[in-house]
């Protein structure tokens, strides 16, 4: 992650006690958590629909994404919409995220490769990792996140 400083600029979410981050140049707005309308027969992690400005956008829980366990939205939890370029396309999505932090810039300097193991999720989900005073900060590839058969589903729901 290299460039510009909009490059570098994430904003870093809390799922429990880790720390994630998406590219500010995806987020295109945070909300507060609403419960999506759900969609039937849609895989675990595929909540369903959130109204966004009068359009229905796909939202993914990001635990369950990860293979965390669930936990029940709070005050804290907030919905971050995002569109991501997949395929030669751009998904727009919701994601749920216990928490949202702060906006962070990275100095390319600071972010290691993806370590192959030792993280509970899968490390080709990973960008890099910024090591800070609390720990780590894991940056997502979003276009990894996202398979193609996620963005199947997406495109599919919306």
């Amino acid at each position: 992650m290299t460039g510009s400083i909009l490059d570098r600029q994430c904003v870093t979410l809390g799922l429990g006690a880790e720390v994630f981050a998406v590219p500010v140049a995806y987020v295109r707005e945070i909300l507060d958590y609403r419960a999506p309308s759900a969609l039937p027969e849609g895989p675990s992690y595929l909540l369903g629909l959130t109204d966004v400005r009068g359009r229905g956008t796909p939202t993914l829980d990001l635990r369950s994404k990860l293979g965390l366990p669930r936990v029940a939205p709070d005050l804290a939890t907030r919905i971050l919409v995002l569109d991501v370029p997949v395929d030669g396309r751009t998904l727009s999505l919701g994601l749920v995220a216990d928490r949202v932090i702060e906006v962070a810039t990275f100095e390319p300097d600071e972010i290691e490769a993806a370590p192959d193991i030792g993280v509970p999720w899968r490390s080709e989900y990973i960008k890099g990792v910024v090591r800070r005073d609390h720990g780590f900060v894991v940056i997502f590839d979003l276009a990894r996140l996202l398979t193609s058969q996620d963005a199947v589903l997406i495109e599919q729901a919306a």
